[in-house]
């Protein structure tokens, strides 16, 4: 690990750095900006969301303006710009999920939580988003949770079952 870097990014701990450096290592050592994908996931399931700051720290571990993270953080719908809840619920809804029952699942998502998109339910502990195309539509409709578990034919029973084990 570069420790000079690593003045650069007081909010990433050392562990986080550690794992940013082996993504970093699997490109050129002029493109470690390549790395800034990985390296905003890696922050992200850190500190569990993504503020200006930590972009920032991250952006100068990598050499690179944070105008340019931060444009990649802004652009992909899997990185959080807000504080999310502890699980965070993402809905396919794009037209073929849609015509497949996507809309359904995130309305009955919504009755069950009693929040809409872009919200939290009041104990934090869940967040639900509109997703765009997850490339399962012959499995819709279809959910992400925090990024990492997909969730395949989410009728009403499903969900029930989903909510249930994350609480």
């Amino acid at each position: 690990m570069n420790t000079q870097n690593t003045l650069l990014s007081p909010e990433l701990s050392a562990e986080a750095l550690k794992k940013i450096d082996r993504e970093v290592a699997k490109y050129p050592a002029d493109q470690k900006q390549s790395a800034v994908m990985a390296a905003l996931v890696i922050a992200q399931d850190e500190k569990g969301w993504l503020s200006k700051e930590t972009i920032a720290a991250v952006a100068g571990y990598l050499g690179m303006p944070p105008i340019a993270a931060y444009e990649v953080a802004s652009f992909y719908n899997m990185y959080d710009l807000q504080p999310v809840g502890r699980y965070k619920l993402t809905v396919c809804t794009n037209l073929p999920c849609a015509l497949s029952g996507g809309v359904h699942a995130a309305d009955y998502v919504k009755e069950k939580l009693g929040i809409d998109f872009n919200e939290t339910t009041p104990d934090g502990k869940f967040t639900l988003k509109e997703g765009e195309c997850m490339g399962a539509c012959g499995d819709a409709p279809v959910m992400l949770v925090n990024n990492k578990r997909m969730c395949s034919f989410m009728l009403p029973e499903q969900i029930d079952a989903l909510l249930a084990e994350c609480k």
